[in-house]
């Protein structure tokens, strides 16, 4: 978050509009910057749920939307943060709102925390069971998509940082997280048993002290459109 604030030019107090916003996790850290927030989100259970989470706040606001059609006015953002989300835009048609919808010198950032698929056991296991049973896990992976595709978004040069960060879980903490994947198949799906089972043995095998690690990488793509 410091990057986006201290070098992409986002400001405390300027409306930013969180495009894709889902439940409302990236949102949270813009208000704790002090930004004001606009979220946009299509799916109605998200909706509700990041209005139950951020409701309270007054510099918070969540309206249903897409990318291609914000519903949000002209020139009515300083800033537009696209945070694990990119990947499922029409990306022309995105880029002809976020233009319609920026004001002038606006930034656009697109961020995502890429699980690394390698470097220990445990992750190229990870990766391995998510590719055996995975619904449509290679298609809506964020690796498929090109540098050239993120570069011609953006108008002139775009702008690119790294980080790396690590999270812990225990065996609940990973089932959760396994659970809230799009790609994971629901109870009741033929490879929903034989998953949490592949599951159960990659946590046993890769367990210290109760815990297994995932690495990432924090990708934030930025410039103007």
């Amino acid at each position: 978050m410091d990057y986006l604030y201290d070098t992409v030019g986002f400001k405390a107090a300027d409306p930013i509009a969180d495009i894709g916003a889902g439940t409302g996790i990236f949102s949270k850290l813009l208000l704790q910057r002090g930004s004001r927030v606009i979220a946009v989100e299509p799916n109605q259970a998200m909706r509700e749920a990041a209005e139950q989470e951020h409701g309270g706040n007054p510099r918070f606001q969540i309206v249903p939307g897409s990318a291609e059609v914000t519903g949000l006015p002209d020139q009515s953002v300083d800033g537009i943060v696209c945070a694990q989300a990119f990947h499922w835009f029409d990306r022309e048609a995105a880029k002809e709102e976020f233009r319609r919808i920026g004001r002038p010198g606006g930034k656009v950032a697109l961020v995502w925390n890429s699980r690394l698929t390698h470097g220990t056991p445990f992750l190229e296991e990870y990766e391995q069971l998510l590719l055996t049973f995975g619904t449509d896990y290679q298609e809506v992976d964020q690796k498929n998509i090109t540098q050239e595709a993120l570069s011609a978004f953006f108008e002139g040069e775009m702008q690119e940082a790294k980080f790396f960060n690590r999270q812990t879980f225990d065996y609940d903490g990973l089932k959760g997280r396994l659970h809230s994947s799009s790609y994971a198949p629901e109870p009741g799906h033929p490879n929903y048993e034989p998953m949490m089972d592949m599951l159960k043995h990659i946590f046993e095998r890769n367990a210290e002290r109760g815990h297994v690690f995932f690495d990432y990488e924090t990708l934030i793509y930025w410039g103007r459109v």
